[in-house]
């Protein structure tokens, strides 16, 4: 018996998502014989590797930009920085400080038997190790004493581009009652290939990610959960050059929620997309073991694309992005695939598409978290408007148990929200979720109708699409511009540069320690 409430045939579900297998095994098969420089830094990090040099460049970088500049960076960090620990008997601190003022030149020193070099990194890498799990439990047991908000878990954003003041606006939307908050990054930031240290006061649009900023604020939000009686997540922002590094200093601060989408960097900000799937490999290894759900953009699709028109791209790469997400140890409970309120509103009966879209969503990914964005495309300034839009998208958001609900603003496409925008959206999230909880179980589709002709003809469509792309692979769909209508070349966007195939020394002892494992 069918129990799909808009009448999905499972089999051609899964006969969709052996089609992204498929082509997420071919993405695979690429990406396991390379590193990047992101790669390279984040294992300086993990290595406790920090700090900045007279220059204010960051050390993981210092290092491995000498490593590149000699040209043995494929042999990778662990393996020069390790046969370094066995000759100098320094720390990796040490080292990168030894480098960046010159004093050593570790691509020089005699090289030592590999077990030696293992042997020399194992206490450094057992202390992350430990560290990151220590964070994972700490909220688990934060969540259990006590407690957390319901789903879909209420969602905002903070984006002063001061971290000081953006902690009095999220303590702020915790007490009027978010679940989830997200420091916006500040305009730019990800295409940076470093990431800035400390704690930062400017910045456009946004706030700079850095771990002294995620310091800050989980600090933050862990004084108003306990004064609201309830977990406050933390989330920010690890896609773009520097994804696996950011997913690292994360999962030391004790982050809970990161977007993290190379098909989002490769679309919107051009960046290059066989660095960035190599990247997100990595990132996402570390986001799993550190129990960090994960967001992907598929909703940013439908700002450039119609959002009736291609809503089978939408479903096409959240099936992709799950098989990718499995291939690096992410369980489905951290994958919050993204999809989104972002019909014209002149459409007839747009509702029932949407409905259509997000139900079709929640049971294809029964375990997935979802993350169900509002509508920003069609958002005039009216505010009025805006603000019934929203209520929709809240409705719906009740209705298909979404995980993850980022509530849209009255001011959205007028500025940057007011503490007072955000606490009407709370309210009118909090109004439609109460009075509705239980209309996804009490309502029925009609056979035949339109909300389940729409869910089949969209399974459909997206079946086809993986079909093609199994055809040509990822990379030649993202020329052709499958998704979002963004045609990106294979060799070009930002950062290719970094991209270095593994030499014979290179090994990374994180991905065996950290993926699939808690």
């Amino acid at each position: 018996m069918n129990t799909s409430k808009v009448g999905l045939d499972f089999e051609k579900v899964e006969y969709a998502r052996g089609k992204a297998r498929e082509i997420a095994n071919q993405v695979q098969d690429f990406v396991e014989n390379y590193t990047t420089v992101a790669v390279e830094r984040t294992l300086c990090r993990l290595l406790g590797i920090d700090g900045i040099d007279s220059n204010d460049v960051p050390l993981p970088n210092v290092v491995v930009e000498e490593l590149k500049s000699k040209g043995v960076l494929n042999h990778g960090v662990m393996f020069y920085i390790g046969n370094a620990m066995v000759e100098t008997k320094l720390s990796a601190q040490e080292i990168a400080e030894q480098i960046s003022t010159g004093k050593l030149d570790i691509s020089k020193l005699p090289i030592h038997p590999m077990d030696e070099i293992k042997k020399a990194l194992e206490p450094t890498i057992n202390k992350t190790i430990e560290k990151i799990r220590g964070n994972r439990l700490r909220r688990e047991n934060y969540i259990n004493t006590i407690g957390e908000g319901s789903k879909p878990y209420l969602y905002i954003i903070v984006a002063t581009g001061n971290i000081y003041e953006d902690v009095v606006q999220a303590q702020a939307g915790a007490r009027q009652g978010a679940d989830i908050i997200a420091v916006i990054r500040t305009t730019g930031q990800s295409l940076l290939d470093y990431v800035p240290y400390g704690a930062t006061t400017e910045g456009f649009g946004g706030t700079f990610a850095t771990q002294e900023n995620f310091r800050i604020m989980r600090k933050a939000l862990d004084e108003v959960g306990e004064e609201v009686g309830r977990y406050i997540r933390l989330c920010n922002y690890c896609s773009g050059l520097c994804m696996p590094e950011i997913a690292a200093m994360g999962a030391l601060e004790g982050l809970d929620v990161m977007l993290n989408d190379a098909l989002y960097g490769i679309l919107f900000r051009d960046i290059n997309m066989q660095r960035t799937l190599i990247d997100q490999y990595f990132s996402r290894i570390i986001n799993g073991f550190a129990g960090v759900i994960i967001n992907t953009g598929e909703d940013n699709y439908l700002t450039t694309a119609d959002a009736y028109e291609e809503a089978h791209t939408v479903l096409a790469s959240d099936l992709i992005n799950e098989q990718l997400a499995l291939l690096a140890g992410l369980p489905e409970e951290q994958m919050g695939l993204g999809h989104a309120f972002e019909m014209d509103p002149k459409l007839e009966n747009g509702f029932l598409y949407e409905l259509a879209q997000a139900q079709m969503i929640r049971e294809i990914f029964p375990k997935a978290p979802l993350k169900y964005m509002p509508p920003t495309k069609f958002m005039t300034g009216n505010i009025f408007r805006g603000h019934l839009q929203d209520a929709l998208f809240n409705i719906i958001g009740i209705w298909t148990h979404q995980g993850l609900q980022l509530l849209g603003m009255p001011t959205e496409a007028i500025h940057t929200p007011f503490m007072s925008d955000r606490y009407l959206s709370i309210e009118n999230a909090k109004y439609i979720f109460n009075n509705m909880k239980s209309i996804g179980e009490e309502v029925e589709f009609k056979e035949n109708g339109i909300i389940r002709k729409r869910a089949a003809e969209v399974l459909d469509n997206a079946t086809k699409l993986l079909e093609h792309m199994v055809d040509e692979g990822l990379f030649t769909a993202l020329e052709k511009g499958i998704f979002a209508n963004i045609k990106r070349p294979k060799n070009g966007g930002k950062g290719l540069a970094g991209v270095t195939e593994k030499g014979e020394n290179y090994f990374n002892p994180f991905v065996e320690l950290m993926k699939g494992k808690k």
